[in-house]
């Protein structure tokens, strides 16, 4: 089954095929009585390649809980996608931080703190009279 239109539209933004999108009609469960238990409005999304998946029983009509399934999954692709960019740019940010210069007052420091550590490092040598 093909998707609905909006939604089409969404996957196709985010460069997913709607055809990796496993989808099934299964039998709800918990409180409703004989309607739940007897027909299958329930909707399961499974997206392939990710593995994500989508179950969704929130109306009585199968054609609701599909429209609103599928937007559930687009939103779980496009934030697993959003998160992956956000991951790579923070790893493109930590190597500049790494392979940048110090600044000169930086580099003060670092010298100040080295003669202070070799002045704590001598005190601790031998006297001349032990």
């Amino acid at each position: 089954m093909s998707a609905p239109t909006q939604i089409a539209e969404r996957l196709a933004a985010a460069g997913i095929r709607a055809a990796d999108v496993e989808e099934r009609f299964v039998r709800g469960s918990g409180p409703g009585g004989q309607k739940i238990n007897k027909t299958s409005s329930t909707v399961w999304l499974r997206h392939g390649p990710t593995g994500i998946e989508v179950r969704c029983q929130r109306e009585r009509s199968q054609a609701e809980n599909r429209e609103l399934a599928w937007a559930e999954l687009c939103a779980k692709l496009e934030e697993r996608r959003r998160a992956a960019a956000a991951a790579h740019q923070d790893e493109v940010q930590k190597q500049l931080r790494q392979k940048r210069q110090k600044s000169r007052g930086q580099k003060v420091r670092m010298i100040q703190a080295k003669k202070h550590r070799a002045g704590i490092k001598a005190n601790r040598r031998r006297t001349m009279g032990e």
